[in-house]
């Protein structure tokens, strides 16, 4: 590898943790980004709510988001990853759903976890559903970017060999492939080597200058998927559905189906640059294959919503 690709690649040295306590304790982005994406939530709902486009009172909106909101998509996004990704490990140990320290929580899940939530909630207070999704929708891209942010500096979930300029190597990657390791383990001095177990490898990589290097010598430059599904899943996703739900007159439940359509695409497009964490369905990478099935919810909400069109309460004009 030449001296001007090794200055080019950024080598991943973030830390899991903004307040680390010992190995394995302490405050990491990914919790906080959970949390950021729920108060993000719950604040724009409210503003939804108060300004007419919401059939949920504002009062109402700390309940709905605290106890279903939140359960459906952690219950459901934990279940879904174990389902989606680990089942076979599942049917051998059954306990490792109840591991979340591990990691592992799946957007579709999440979302499947969201729809059985909703419909609950609305039909215990006889509200439209499509109407409450058709609010929840606009806030979600903004967990998605927080959670797809927390993905990158975890160093996580990266993406496929790129030779692009702004590819990124990801320590990880050696963890994952012990082969790798031992080239990183060759590479360095000896006084480096006890930074080189292989559960040390992500600090070292933080804390020594000489690891990082070795790192970047045998490390394969990636696609920052990662980035890329946080600009594309959270920040053009909530731009669409923000503007739809402000600027126009919408019925009930096309703000879902797009919101559906739209996550769909956006996903497997980021999936072509994401180096796959399961086998392949057919020609389609998991996530493909599993967003076909949101394309057919929403152009099935779509085409319900405007059979039979209903508008929020306070959007609806006397007859």
């Amino acid at each position: 590898m030449s001296a001007f690709l090794l200055l080019a690649y950024y080598v991943h040295d973030l830390s899991p943790f903004l307040i680390q306590i010992n190995e394995s304790i302490g405050l990491r982005w990914y919790g906080l980004a959970y949390v950021g994406g729920f108060i993000g939530g719950y604040f724009l709902y409210r503003w939804l709510s108060r300004k007419g486009y919401a059939d949920l009172p504002e009062k109402d909106v700390s309940d709905f988001i605290t106890w279903w909101v939140v359960l459906g998509t952690l219950l459901g996004g934990r279940i879904g990853y174990v389902l989606f990704y680990r089942f076979g490990e599942f049917l051998g140990d059954p306990l490792m759903i109840f591991k979340v320290w591990e990691g592992g929580m799946s957007a579709h899940g999440g979302m499947a976890g969201l729809l059985i939530a909703t419909t609950i909630y609305a039909r215990r207070h006889r509200i439209s559903w499509f109407n409450l999704c058709d609010n929840l929708v606009v806030t979600a891209p903004i967990g998605l970017f927080f959670g797809r942010c927390a993905n990158f500096i975890n160093g996580e979930l990266y993406g496929r060999a790129a030779q692009i300029p702004w590819a990124m190597q990801f320590p990880k990657e050696a963890l994952e492939n012990p082969a790798l390791a031992q080239q990183i383990v060759a590479k360095v001095s000896p006084a480096e080597l006890d930074r080189l177990r292989p559960w040390d490898l992500e600090r070292a990589v933080r804390e020594s200058a000489e690891v990082r290097h070795a790192a970047a010598e045998v490390l394969t430059p990636r696609h920052p998927s990662q980035l890329y599904e946080a600009l594309l899943e959270g920040a053009l996703l909530f731009g669409i559905l923000f503007f739809l739900r402000t600027r126009f007159r919408l019925p009930n439940g096309v703000l879902t189906g797009v919101f559906f359509i739209g996550y769909a695409i956006l996903r497997s497009v980021c999936e072509i640059f994401r180096l796959p964490d399961a086998d392949p369905t057919w020609i389609f990478t998991r996530g493909q294959f599993l967003s076909l099935f949101l394309v057919l919810i929403g152009i099935g909400c779509v085409v319900i919503a405007l059979r039979k069109p209903r508008y929020p309460i306070k959007m609806t004009k006397p007859e």
